[in-house]
């Protein structure tokens, strides 16, 4: 509830909030503007616009119509904008030498001013309004009575898969970054498979630069000389590039064309839905490495179809390539939990700003070269709008 005296509403006004733009109701003297909801009722919006400009108290109270559990009364209480002025208040209130007492008055212009000016403006999209706000601990048990998403003290994937979100709810959710417990993982399985979904960025060149260098040198083998090596090297780092970008884009961003199910919004989470729902897990950064092999075949079937007449300048490619995965997971590590120097600083801001205020652009994460040639750059962060 706002930390303000709220507005005594007359009942004429009641009659001009009866839309899906602004949906009063009443609950007794309580009035509660629920057009926010109307999506989310289980009973769907169409009922409760019914139900506009009207007392909700009988039909609340209808076991046979359908029985309306606490829940239902905490999501009321998170849109009440006012009271409503009864007849016997205002008799009173006409009587009373002191009518502001019994009858508050709306805020005034000056009031509203005030009340915007200490206000935290908040992008709409994230609920975040700066990169800091990233690392605010989660209330886990008030963020979930609040959105009714996920409880971040137990295991995410099957709440994901037996939630029953809608595409549009889901979306919406999950690009709200959460912060668990300082940056720790909050429980994804809940079981013995859980240790396979968290990756100490470590790992990556532990794993990965071994068969770089095996590669690149068995690549020789079918190639003139090293200069010759090093330029399709190169030329895979730099394919690279472009398939960072497109995983970003065209796969771990396919939000618009996401199937509306469950299978689908699944898999969205775990590719990298949960990376934007608590985007500072330590843990959950870097790609685990059997994902990685999975997304690794096609760059190889890739490098190979582009340089198809030499296996060992294809090889060579693949190789550079796979070093150029091995800077994106290190640098995506680095952009979010580590001082970086001067260049870095200012993708660091770059990327983060991806995930506070706009997770639509802003795909590079080692360069803005392709966001520049495709028009996703992320412009310069606007003040964002008053909550």
């Amino acid at each position: 509830m706002p930390a303000r005296t709220l507005p005594t509403i007359v009942q004429s006004e009641l009659q001009e909030h009866r839309n899906s733009k602004s949906c009063y109701v009443t609950l007794r003297a309580k009035v509660y503007d629920v057009a926010p909801f109307l999506d989310d009722h289980p009973g769907g919006g169409e009922l409760i616009l019914e139900y506009a400009g009207r007392d909700m108290q009988a039909i609340m109270g209808d076991e046979i119509s359908h029985t309306h559990s606490e829940a239902a009364y905490e999501v009321l209480d998170d849109h009440l904008v006012g009271f409503l002025a009864t007849d016997q208040m205002l008799d009173v209130a006409v009587k009373s030498q002191h009518p502001p007492d019994i009858l508050p008055p709306p805020p005034s212009q000056r009031g509203i001013d005030e009340l915007k000016s200490k206000t935290k403006p908040v992008f709409a999209t994230t609920g975040l309004s700066s990169a800091e706000d990233l690392s605010r601990e989660t209330d886990t048990t008030e963020d979930y009575r609040q959105h009714k998403f996920l409880d971040l003290e137990r295991p995410l994937l099957m709440q994901v898969w037996n939630g029953g979100f809608s595409k549009d709810f889901y979306l919406e959710q999950v690009h709200r970054p959460r912060h668990y417990k300082g940056g720790a993982s909050a429980p994804l399985f809940g079981n013995f498979l859980e240790p396979l979904s968290k990756t100490p960025w470590w790992m990556i060149p532990l794993v990965w630069l071994p068969p770089v260098m095996y590669g690149t040198i068995i690549s020789r083998e079918g190639l003139t000389s090293w200069s010759d090596v090093a330029m399709f090297w190169l030329t895979g780092l730099f394919l690279w590039t472009l398939v960072e970008y497109g995983l970003h884009r065209g796969l771990f961003h396919v939000d618009k064309f996401l199937p509306n199910n469950r299978v689908g919004i699944t898999t969205h989470f775990l590719l990298h839905g949960i990376h934007h729902y608590l985007p500072m897990d330590k843990l959950r950064l870097v790609m685990p490495p059997t994902l990685f092999v999975v997304l690794a075949i096609p760059f190889w079937k890739l490098a190979h179809t582009v340089f198809y007449w030499n296996w060992h300048a294809a090889t060579a490619a693949f190789c550079g390539g796979i070093f150029g995965y091995i800077c994106y997971d290190l640098t995506h590590y680095f952009l979010h939990h580590r001082t970086l120097p001067s260049y870095y600083r200012q993708l660091k801001k770059y990327h983060l700003q991806h995930h506070f205020a706009d997770y639509e652009n802003g795909f590079g994460v080692t360069s803005r070269f392709w966001d520049v040639v495709f028009g996703t750059e992320l412009a310069p962060p606007r003040a964002a709008k008053a909550a």
